[in-house]
């Protein structure tokens, strides 16, 4: 049985966030064991902080929700989330030219942006087409990313079944072999993670981190 837990990015990317709110989102993360801490670039320090001591890592969300910032922007925006303490990047591909099949210039942003810190990919697959989904994983592959992610808070695969969610997963695997897969948005109970998990995700990024973990937690006991 996989181990749901480990694989979650517990998130906390609401705008509306205070400091408290951040620092009990880590303490969260404290008390379960989650992979990752993934927040907006103004938390970084403070969940560094936080998370000091642990292996717990700091995860930034950049450029959300369709990476439609200048390419100088992104390389900013990665260059201070690193120098403020961040682990990982999650990083929106840039959907509108991924759209228009301007793959050089995708690939040419990205590659620069996984040269600063370990990344994944967002490639908001709810706004592509199936082919789209599997050019947009195979330049993740090639700008040097670790991982290709679904979505972002805002993607419109957030209105569809997680069953559709899951059979991206699968064309991301099938597209680009070797890369950790990350399952992101409207995960909200143990049943929703399990089936991305069981669809091949590695990682999976949700706000509802703590209900999931307590589910998990509970069907181990009844399996024993």
């Amino acid at each position: 049985m996989q181990n749901i837990i480990k694989m979650i990015d517990h998130t906390n990317i609401d705008h509306k966030a205070t400091e408290k709110d951040i620092i009990k989102t880590c303490d969260e993360a404290k008390k379960y064991g989650f992979r990752g801490v993934d927040v907006n670039p103004q938390w970084i320090s403070v969940v560094k902080r936080e998370l000091k001591g642990t292996s717990i890592k700091v995860v930034v969300l950049i450029d959300p929700p369709m990476g439609l910032s200048p390419h100088f922007k992104r390389i900013a925006m990665c260059q201070q989330a690193k120098k403020d303490g961040a682990d990982e990047l999650d990083v929106v591909i840039n959907i509108i030219d991924v759209k228009y099949e301007r793959y050089a210039d995708v690939l040419s942003d990205l590659k620069e942006i996984c040269k600063i810190l370990p990344t994944k990919i967002i490639i908001g697959s709810g706004y592509l087409t199936d082919d789209e989904i599997k050019k947009a994983s195979e330049i993740v592959k090639k700008a040097g990313a670790f991982c290709v992610k679904t979505a972002t808070e805002r993607d419109p695969l957030e209105r569809i079944e997680l069953k559709e969610k899951a059979r991206h997963l699968q064309m991301m695997a099938q597209a680009a072999p070797g890369l950790e897969i990350k399952a992101s948005g409207k995960i909200k109970t143990y049943k929703d993670a399990l089936m991305m998990a069981q669809a091949g995700a590695d990682i999976i990024g949700t706000s509802s981190s703590v209900e999931i973990a307590r589910a998990y937690k509970t069907a181990i006991k009844r399996k024993k």
